[in-house]
């Protein structure tokens, strides 16, 4: 009896707009990983325009989710379990593939960012720490052990509830917005942005394909506005601060995305390669405001990086937390804990990425692994939209988009599907992805098929149904879950 209460409980709805949008602060901190290595293969200029056209991307994805987020406002896990909703009447595997590959996705930001912090404080603070000890497959050294302290923390700040992890995000969010204005405005008013500093290097077909495969990488980075919907039940009143927050973190992520990779680029130019995991923004900041002000500034850094964090795995584990209770995984996993958080998730989540910073060296390999199945959960759940338009076009919808949008998420499902096909196939191409980190990611996705398969034959003790009954209109409780939404609304 007491682990049926445990599974009973309900996640809080304790969250308004202006929280998701501060979760959404972890955007930036993507951006902030990934730039270095991107202006170094693209040019500033190229890395600019393909920055711009992913976080377009990731904006119009937004306001397609509105809607499906206020279909199912009892559904924690975000973009993944509307995937599963529109497909499981087609292909049940779906729901398990694009969960998974959104989870791993979202989980494995707290290596890559643990590890950029850990190289941040040794490159400002100890540059001539250069110890390492080898665990036989990765040199571990201060970043190393300084990113699974992080990771630690932020598993520690989120088992307690969402609000301390929301106020945590406030003071870093703020925080944030120090650097984004010096990189982003005060190089033209010093005199430190030239344009010789920007750079084209696209050309021809290879070029192309180039653009190509790092528009794959950068739809980790640059659609992530979506983890607003994520917190849907979360939120008081689900259709209007779902719909804000997604919006207004859309709007914001665009504008950053543009702006900030502009600014920096032509402060210094592409940052060689050896300092492109984020130690070139100490020698830029000094060179902006001077090395006695830049120490502070990269505190501040550190702290959106931390705030990226804390939005990851609060996401991530109610992704793991919300396939296992349609499930789709596990039943382990289907549980809060007394502060109302999914902590075995989070557990999860630490786990595996302690093993990532401890076997895999390179931050870009773990994000080109993690990726396969992020992308993979964008394609399933806008595809997933247009299933719902045609299978349910009855089911109450407190927020629908126009027409014109069931168009727009036809070319971005096509859009994404390209980039996943260029992403799988050219591995090799960034200098940092290889063939086994595509296979790993792809290894998760297959992982999540096995465990989905054990959860039907060995839990349930059922069996596997490749395409499900699907209800044309919400259960009675789901039917008074949107009236009571509506309700709130109304008030």
């Amino acid at each position: 009896m007491a682990e049926a209460y445990v599974e009973e409980r309900h996640l809080l709805k304790a969250l308004r707009w202006w929280d998701g949008f501060v979760i959404a602060l972890c955007n930036p901190g993507f951006l902030i990983a990934s730039l270095g290595f991107s202006m170094g293969a693209l040019g500033t200029w190229g890395a600019v325009l393909l920055w711009a056209i992913s976080a377009g991307v990731g904006m119009l994805q937004t306001w397609i989710y509105s809607e499906t987020a206020s279909m199912f406002p009892d559904k924690p896990g975000g973009i993944s379990l509307y995937a599963h909703e529109g497909w499981r009447g087609r292909f049940s595997l779906v729901g398990p593939i694009g969960a998974f590959g959104y989870w791993i996705g979202w989980s494995v930001v707290l290596s890559i960012f643990g590890v950029l912090i850990g190289d941040l404080i040794q490159a400002q603070w100890f540059p001539h720490s250069t110890w390492s000890v080898f665990d036989g497959a990765v040199h571990l050294g201060l970043p190393q052990f300084l990113a699974i302290a992080c990771i630690i923390l932020v598993w520690a700040v989120n088992v307690f509830g969402i609000r301390p992890a929301v106020w945590i995000s406030y003071v870093t969010g703020i925080g944030l917005l120090v650097p984004l204005v010096i990189f982003i405005l005060v190089p033209y008013l010093t005199g430190n942005w030239h344009s010789a500093n920007m750079t084209w290097a696209l050309h021809g077909f290879s070029g192309f394909k180039l653009a190509m495969v790092y528009l794959f990488l950068f739809g980790w980075s640059a659609y992530a506005a979506e983890v607003c919907a994520t917190f849907a039940p979360e939120y008081h009143d689900t259709r209007r601060d779902t719909t804000i927050a997604l919006r207004s973190a859309g709007l914001f992520t665009l504008l950053v995305f543009l702006l900030f990779p502009l600014g920096i680029g032509g402060v210094a130019g592409a940052p060689p390669a050896a300092t492109a995991s984020g130690e070139f923004y100490v020698s830029d900041l000094a060179k902006i405001v001077g090395s006695g002000p830049a120490g502070v500034i990269i505190v501040l850094l550190i702290g959106s990086l931390f705030l990226s964090m804390i939005s990851s795995t609060a996401d991530g584990s109610r992704a793991l937390y919300g396939i296992a209770r349609d499930d789709m995984t596990i039943k382990q996993l289907y549980h809060l804990n007394r502060y109302h958080v999914p902590a075995r998730a989070m557990s999860v989540d630490l786990a595996v990425n302690v093993l990532l910073v401890l076997f895999i060296s390179s931050n870009l390999a773990i994000l080109y692994m993690s990726n396969i199945g992020y992308v993979l959960s964008h394609v399933f759940a806008l595809s997933g939209f247009l299933l719902l338009r045609r299978d349910r076009p009855n089911w109450p919808r407190p927020i629908k988009v126009g027409k014109i949008w069931l168009y727009i998420a036809a070319v971005l499902v096509v859009f994404n599907a390209v980039l996943v096909i260029f992403g799988i196939t050219n591995p090799t191409l960034t200098g940092y992805g290889t063939w086994t980190d595509m296979g790993i990611g792809v290894g998760v996705l297959i992982g999540s098929v096995l465990l989905f398969f054990y959860r039907r034959i060995v839990q349930d003790k059922s069996h596997v149904t490749f395409r499900e009954q699907v209800p044309a209109m919400p259960t009675p409780e789901q039917m008074a879950l949107l009236s009571q939404e509506a309700a709130v609304a109304a008030d």
